[in-house]
């Protein structure tokens, strides 16, 4: 199921773009515009750190709550930047992949998210998956109804999840989580999948995260002594 992308799964929680937009004085919907270039940026990066599996947090199902002009002005932006960067996906071998709900988004951006997972299908050095109006809470409870009563393994519930997320390629689970914007907590990001991610903070609004700064928590992260519930000499063995 992994065999493409064999590489660690590293999640990404892009904060901080209004924030970074008001320091400097600019429109929020500036701020935006600014992080889809670092995103751009940091997509390439993860392709040259070996990483397998990349998603970024773009859109939570909470944020339909920000002002309506906001709200409108991502989605456009969503879909503007899902038809410039299907090519570069194509170039570095990249699938790209939308997780969660649909029957929210425009009709012009479903579209344009079927026409860009198809057209990367094919990709097998890296899959990008992108957060659109995603709840990991959400998807858990309409996992949980999907098993109709039924017991399943964890393997299985990984599964459903990625079904009811519009994934046809379940990830493996989350190896580091990074969160930009100086805030630390998770924020309804995929809770199940991050059951063992080793946790990385920075201080930085997304804007200002550039590659050195993946390659230092790609290097840190590489250093970290992960046991997975066992005993440290265990692991040591």
């Amino acid at each position: 199921m992994h065999a493409s992308f064999n590489g660690p799964h590293l999640a990404i929680i892009m904060d901080g773009n209004g924030r970074w937009a008001t320091a400097h004085g600019l429109s929020r919907s500036a701020g935006h515009e600014s992080g889809l270039l670092t995103a751009r940026d940091i997509v390439e990066a993860a392709v040259r750190e070996g990483v397998g599996t990349l998603t970024l947090y773009a859109f939570s199902s909470d944020n339909w709550k920000r002002p309506s002009a906001e709200v409108t002005a991502l989605m456009r932006l969503f879909r503007r930047a899902l038809l410039g960067e299907a090519k570069r996906c194509l170039e570095n071998g990249v699938r790209l992949t939308i997780l969660g709900r649909r029957d929210r988004l425009p009709s012009s951006l479903r579209h344009t998210v079927e026409q860009v997972e198809s057209l990367t299908i094919g990709g097998s050095r890296m899959h990008l998956r992108v957060a659109v109006d995603y709840s990991a809470r959400d998807a858990m409870l309409r996992a949980a109804a999907a098993m109709r009563g039924e017991m399943v393994s964890r393997e299985g519930f990984t599964e459903l999840l990625a079904r009811v997320d519009h994934d046809a390629m379940p990830a493996r689970d989350v190896d580091l989580v990074i969160r930009t914007g100086g805030e630390q907590r998770l924020s309804d990001f995929l809770l199940w999948e991050c059951a063992y991610a080793e946790l990385r903070f920075e201080k930085k609004m997304w804007p200002e995260f550039d590659a050195e700064d993946l390659a230092q928590a790609m290097a840190d992260f590489r250093g970290r002594n992960r046991r997975f519930g066992l005993a440290p000499e265990q692991v040591a063995s």
